[in-house]
């Protein structure tokens, strides 16, 4: 279950990590009376699930009521395009925050190491930007660190990733415990992924997640119902109603531009598989995680879903 920024981050908050001031808006009045009665300068963020939203139009900055709500009625409605998803995605909410004076960005995430069955920590001082990006041209400027889950966190490597990846000095203080939340998130929720991407050194001296990106897993949702919860509201775009439509989570089903369906039984095991296929010189049409545990009947039902796209060529079903 892949979250939305606004849903991250409230998940966030839950464990202690500082994130902006702000508020969720479905409509621009919401987006204006909330400026109007917080006076500022504010960041409209379109919530989608694609990358590069902020190239493809979909981030504003208001300094005032009138402005949000001109913006916000721009957004609103709007289908980003970019590089990673060419097809679009229409805008249907967004996140007002402060806009905030940033003095330095880093990135941090973890995520499971499948070949040692435990979690990985990445941080690197050049936040902002993709981590591929930073792998491909400083991979030196990314550190890792492999947390043993029988011994589990000590904010000694919080301390020690901040001080080998070169933060600057106003993160010191306040890295480990930002990675130490973000570890009992990763644990508690069941994470495949967390990532905070920047997370922002402010020039007055806070520390604070300006993005989320969680992606949970779908078979430990039962700990947590009212998150659980969040994957059954009405669904913003035709791939999330036909998921839902057959039984499964909103996040559960993306069409992309290949040939080749895929069903797998996980999202790791789904993006692992679809990077199979693209190292083979093929292409995905779609991501399509069935969750664990799926009856023959569900099995039936995503076969279908998946082969009614006539651009598919090619089933790999990997369960």
């Amino acid at each position: 279950m892949k979250l939305m920024e606004y849903q991250g981050k409230d998940l966030f908050r839950r464990v202690g990590i500082p994130t902006p001031n702000g508020v969720y808006a479905t409509t621009a009045d919401e987006v204006k009376n909330f400026i109007a009665t917080h006076p500022g300068s504010w960041v409209l963020k379109s919530q989608v699930m694609m990358g590069g939203r902020g190239k493809a139009g979909g981030i504003k900055f208001a300094d005032d009521a009138q402005q949000g709500e001109t913006l916000a009625r721009e957004l609103i409605g709007k289908v980003l395009k970019s590089v990673q998803n060419p097809e679009g995605e229409e805008v249907r909410s967004l996140l007002v925050e402060e806009k905030v004076a940033i003095a330095s960005e880093a990135y941090v995430s973890i995520a499971i190491d499948r070949s040692t069955k435990k979690p990985v920590v990445l941080v690197t001082a050049q936040g902002g930007m993709d981590v591929e990006e930073v792998a491909e041209h400083d991979p030196d400027a990314i550190k890792k660190y492999w947390i043993d889950p029988a011994i589990g966190y000590s904010p000694f490597i919080g301390r020690e990733l901040a001080f080998h990846a070169k933060l600057p000095d106003g993160y010191r203080k306040a890295f480990p415990a930002v990675l130490g939340a973000l570890y009992t998130l990763f644990m508690d929720y069941g994470a495949n992924l967390v990532e905070i991407n920047p997370l922002v050194l402010t020039q007055d001296g806070r520390v604070i997640a300006s993005d989320a990106k969680v992606d949970l897993d779908d078979n430990g949702l039962y700990k947590h119902p009212d998150v659980a919860e969040w994957n059954k509201k009405s669904p913003s775009d035709e791939d999330q109603a036909a998921a839902v439509a057959i039984g499964l989570g909103m996040s559960n089903y993306a069409r992309l531009g290949g040939t080749i369906g895929v069903i797998a039984n996980g999202a790791g095991l789904g993006m692992g598989t679809m990077d199979a296929i693209r190292n083979a010189g093929g292409e995905a049409a779609n991501f399509l995680d069935i969750g664990g545990g799926a009856q023959a009947e569900l099995v039936k039902k995503s076969y279908n879903l998946v082969t009614s796209d006539p651009r598919v060529r090619a089933m790999f079903i990997n369960i």
